[in-house]
């Protein structure tokens, strides 16, 4: 089968590699028609995530239709299925709890290994998504591979585009779970930073679950052009000073609840941006954190921090102070896909959630290299990237 597959940084290639196999019961085979490139993926091509392997088979969005099932599966040959990007066992003390992310059973990864890389447990498995995670090959392929697919996938009724429903795979749950961390209150404002996909879905949850006032930071002028088409308002930080521009726009107290949906590669011109970019040229390593630290700074006293922005390893200057001294509320981590899966389905259904505005590019999964590059370096334009098998029957 052909497959988008990671050989070092800014270096991703498609190639010929082996089709997947049943390897336990509980597997089922997909025949991929539809896989999308996601900020997270930007962070392995940008090279500072640990634990890539050159050949590594990328990609945690992906659709598509059951081809082969164990005997243990519960889908059936046929069914069009949207597969979570978080590998999950369905019994384990977590999964039990619904906190289907931290896993404990999908991720071979030992706990001395996990501590090692400053995690300090094995997180879940997660497709595409470096061997701290399992090494599982990604769905940006023609086929994959998808264990317990009694507990992960679901089923997609006739009726439904793949492009309506693709990115209930990560970054919609993603989205969602961010405003739900945010403990959002009628009336509340809410300020993200970050217009890319995750934090343009936070938007728009934050807005669904009664927020009064919805703020997205950004300088990209067409994401921020998109946040404002939710109905958002906007601040360019190019051209504002976030902080006193929140204050104004706050009467002095701050957001109720901040969202960071950027991550550890944030942007800005502060000095500790500038501390940051340093450090990571010299091998440092340290995580960006500008987005982070600002957001924490400007919450309002007893408010509350969502990061669903990815971060990898250490920050400097991370602000304790102020998250202590003021009170602050901080909720993160991977997304509980399977814990949403179905009532975002039924709101798409409704016709509560557009799913769709923020694509603007769809390739042929032959020129994923093409959309890694751009998503990358052109993000004004290139929003979301959605890449194509010849099993979509999807033509240019």
């Amino acid at each position: 089968m052909r497959a988008v597959t990671w050989h070092g940084k800014h270096d991703v290639r498609v190639e010929t590699v082996p089709d997947p196999r049943i390897l336990n019961p509980r597997d089922a085979i997909i025949e991929v028609t539809s896989t999308a490139i996601c900020g997270s993926d930007v962070h392995l091509y940008d090279g500072v995530v640990p634990g890539m392997q050159k050949g590594d088979i990328l990609g945690h969005e992906f659709m598509g239709r059951v081809v082969e099932v164990g005997a243990d599966s519960t889908l059936n040959v046929g069914e069009r299925v949207v597969v979570p990007f978080t590998i999950s066992c369905g019994s384990c003390f977590f999964c039990q709890k619904t906190q289907f992310s931290a896993c404990d059973n999908s991720n071979p990864v030992s706990a001395q290994d996990a501590t090692e890389a400053s995690y300090g447990h094995a997180l879940s498995g997660l497709f595409g998504y470096t061997h701290l995670t399992g090494g599982y090959p990604g769905g940006q392929a023609e086929y994959v591979r998808v264990p317990f697919s009694d507990v992960g996938p679901i089923v997609i009724p006739d009726g439904f585009e793949d492009d309506t429903v693709l990115f209930l795979s990560d970054i919609l749950p993603t989205g969602w779970m961010a405003a739900e961390n945010a403990e959002i209150e009628p009336g509340d404002t809410v300020a993200v930073w970050g217009c890319g996909p995750v934090g343009l879905f936070a938007i728009q949850s934050a807005l669904l679950m009664g927020a009064e006032t919805v703020i997205a930071i950004d300088h990209y002028p067409n994401r921020l052009q998109l946040a404002r088409g939710l109905g958002a308002k906007i601040i360019d930080y190019s051209q504002t000073r976030v902080s006193e521009a929140l204050m104004e726009m706050t009467g002095g107290l701050g957001p109720d609840a901040v969202i960071d949906a950027v991550g550890m590669e944030s942007h800005g011109f502060a000095p500790d941006r500038l501390l940051d970019r340093a450090k990571q040229a010299v091998g440092l390593g340290v995580d960006s954190a500008h987005a982070l630290r600002e957001a924490i700074y400007a919450c309002r006293k007893g408010g509350r921090v969502s990061v669903p922005g990815v971060y990898g390893g250490f920050s400097d200057s991370f602000p304790t102070g102020a998250l202590m001294q003021k009170g602050l509320t901080l909720r993160s981590g991977q997304t509980h896909v399977q814990r949403y899966s179905k009532e975002l389905l039924h709101r798409i259904a409704d016709g509560e959630i557009d799913t769709t505005f923020l694509i603007s590019h769809r390739l042929p999964l032959e020129e994923a290299a093409t959309g890694y590059h751009n998503f990358a370096f052109n993000q004004n334009d290139w929003t979301k990237v959605v890449l194509k098998t010849p099993a979509s029957g999807w033509s240019a």
